[in-house]
């Protein structure tokens, strides 16, 4: 049983900047080819920007040309995932395991064999060189 108290909304306009805070607690979408982990190639960990939770590794980070950075596969248990139909569109939406951030969507056409590509929110990360 999760006896972890609730984050209040208020908390989270404290601690994070308002474009974080769009993204991360109100699901929005940075503008493509704008967020600063796009092109970084750093060994290390990617973690929630909330949170501070494990991710993503930096071995499963590719370019994919999309615009956000994108991986083939998450940590063992760090994602969950909600069906999303706004837009017109059925989507799988990805968001923190621990803290129930919004990160982005999962689509099933990564170049691995996975097959998978999580095109993430740059300001819903922050990046642990490792």
């Amino acid at each position: 049983m999760n006896t972890a108290k609730p984050i209040s909304d208020d908390h989270w306009r404290e601690v994070l900047d308002e474009e974080s805070y769009r993204v991360c607690r109100e699901g929005g979408t940075e503008r493509p080819f704008t967020g600063a982990l796009l092109h970084n190639k750093a060994e290390g960990e990617y973690r929630c920007r909330c949170c501070a939770a494990p991710l993503f590794n930096s071995e499963a980070k590719f370019d994919s040309g999309c615009g956000w950075p994108s991986f083939d596969q998450a940590l063992k248990g760090s994602i969950r995932y909600l069906e999303d139909m706004s837009h017109g569109m059925h989507r799988i939406e990805v968001r923190c395991a621990s803290c129930d951030a919004h990160l982005g969507h999962v689509f099933p056409d990564g170049p691995t064999e996975t097959g998978q590509r999580y095109c993430i929110n740059s300001v819903s990360m922050q990046f642990e060189e490792g």
